[in-house]
């Protein structure tokens, strides 16, 4: 019963979900970057009157951070740069959408956010005691 009372009240243990659902499911966004190239947002930013090679950030962040989240190395850190990419990829193709709801009634910005919040609250809390580096350099 005790063991029981223990495993429900593990905050590591939620730390490591959160850390695995935000990191692992961006990853796929960082691996398709990878494999297709980063063309589509390198349109963007030029027509934003941006050279195109500053889409390589997101490249980097959606799967070097994302990774490093996953791991839980130096997470804080890694959180830092994807809830900036989750910032610069709403104000990018999301701004119109921030007060709107989708077709079915949820927030039309939701799926980005359901990336940055958790990240948000990694900035805060570190990786957890089932991370790679316990210490992050924001410690």
């Amino acid at each position: 019963m005790n063991l029981d009372k223990n495993l429900l009240r593990n905050q590591d243990l939620g730390l490591l979900i959160v850390r695995l659902s935000a990191g692992g499911l961006m990853l796929f966004h960082g691996v398709s970057k990878l494999l297709h190239g980063v063309g589509p947002i390198g349109g963007m930013l030029e027509s934003m009157g941006l050279p195109s090679f500053i889409a390589y950030g997101a490249l980097l962040a959606e799967l070097v951070a994302a990774l490093m989240i996953v791991l839980g190395i130096w997470t804080r850190l890694a959180s830092v740069v994807l809830v900036g990419n989750m910032i610069v990829a709403i104000l990018m193709a999301h701004s119109g959408d921030i007060f709107s709801l989708s077709p079915v009634g949820g927030w039309a910005i939701e799926l980005p956010m359901l990336y940055l919040l958790p990240s948000l609250a990694l900035c805060f809390t570190g990786g957890g005691k089932y991370a790679v580096t316990k210490n992050d350099i924001f410690s």
